[in-house]
């Protein structure tokens, strides 16, 4: 049986961390769902950097749009619009079958607004509304500017991915942020069926940056805690995710209708070649999760997977390793403080390098 399918019979979603508009128009896509089970899309500035900029499926696109008076921001955000659209309507089926459950596609706001608490509502409506379908989601970082946002867009009822979460007690205040905004629909009388969000934990990045941290405290110890920070972090967040999630408060909300905020496992991509490249997905298998998945590691996990829950196992040990860490002079709290800023700079370049290929294009269209 193919691995990628087998991840669903231990209660974990598999989305794709990818979207080009040539794989919904050749039925890639929808194939992509048949064969491999995936149930939904993540897209980020990066993502769309690399599909506008350097493919040709949108230059007719983008000619249209700027020989029509359009924008370099403008022919952004109508084929990010269109695309997501498209893809949410291939999804339909799965959010219908899975009665809401799965069948999402995300778009972010624009990355900088990262540090904005109004200006992200702001951009986060318009995009919500301009979407218009049920199984969107809109990304927000996960900034302390981030959380309030957050909370009021779930409270207006608009599905939120909440992106670039690195650190286990920031994603602590992310998921009482998410039932504070369902208590407060409550409150009001409005309804919790329908709306849906995702913590989006990033796990490679964490290697990345502490491997190169414990480099600098060299002993027989640190290097057995190489390439098994970010595995620990997860599992310590999926701690919190149990805790919050089958107490007694969020049971109250669960009997309204309300669904668990997912944690959603992202940059699952192994970024140091020593490791092994489907690294980050194997140890992370586990009930009432979401896997995004860039389409080269979910090739090489559909080609040599070993599907088993080991999410689960070695909890106590994660948070152990974790605490541990100061006894090495290693701030945690202050690295993942860097790697989300890291994460938002990166999002900001991208967005702005796609800005300035699609001015190119624009003022080349315009030329004839």
């Amino acid at each position: 049986m193919n691995p990628l399918k087998q991840l669903q019979t231990f209660g974990q979603s598999v989305w794709l961390d990818f979207i080009r508009r040539g794989i919904l128009e050749d039925g890639t896509l929808a194939a992509m769902i048949d064969a491999d089970g995936i149930s939904g899309v993540t897209s980020n500035p990066s993502i769309f950097e690399q599909a506008i900029a350097k493919s040709d499926d949108y230059t007719k696109a983008i000619q249209n749009l700027a020989q029509a008076g359009k924008s370099a921001r403008e022919i952004y955000d109508t084929l990010t619009v269109e695309d997501v659209r498209r893809a949410a309507d291939i999804f339909y089926t799965t959010y219908e079958n899975t009665n809401g459950g799965d069948g999402f596609v995300s778009l972010e706001v624009d990355p900088r607004l990262a540090y904005d608490t109004e200006g992200t509502l702001t951009d986060a409506r318009r995009l919500w509304t301009a979407l218009d379908r049920p199984n969107a989601m809109i990304k927000v970082p996960a900034t302390r500017e981030g959380l309030p946002a957050i909370q009021t867009l779930l409270a207006e009822g608009v599905n939120v991915n909440v992106t670039l979460l690195f650190s286990v007690e920031r994603y602590r205040a992310v998921a009482e942020a998410y039932i504070a905004a369902l208590e407060d629909r409550a409150a009001r009388g409005l309804p919790l069926e329908g709306i849906a969000s995702v913590a989006s934990f990033f796990v490679s990045r964490i290697d990345t940056l502490m491997d190169a941290l414990l480099d600098q405290r060299p002993s027989e110890h640190t290097q057995t805690l190489k390439g098994q920070l970010a595995i620990a972090s997860a599992k310590a967040a999926y701690a919190v995710y149990r805790e919050i999630f089958q107490s007694e408060r969020f049971r109250a909300l669960q009997t309204k209708g309300a669904r668990p905020q997912r944690l959603l496992w992202a940059s699952t991509s192994t970024k140091n070649p020593a490791y092994s490249d489907v690294k980050y997905i194997e140890a992370l298998i586990g009930p009432e999760t979401v896997t995004t998945i860039p389409l080269k590691t979910l090739e090489a996990y559909r080609d040599h997977g070993s599907p088993a829950e080991r999410l689960t196992t070695g909890i106590a040990e994660a948070q152990t390793m974790l605490a541990n860490l100061a006894e090495l002079h290693i701030d945690l709290e202050t690295a993942m403080q860097q790697l989300e800023d890291e994460g938002v700079k990166k999002c900001v370049v991208a967005f702005e390098q796609l800005m300035d290929a699609l001015e190119t294009a624009r003022a080349a269209a315009l030329q004839g």
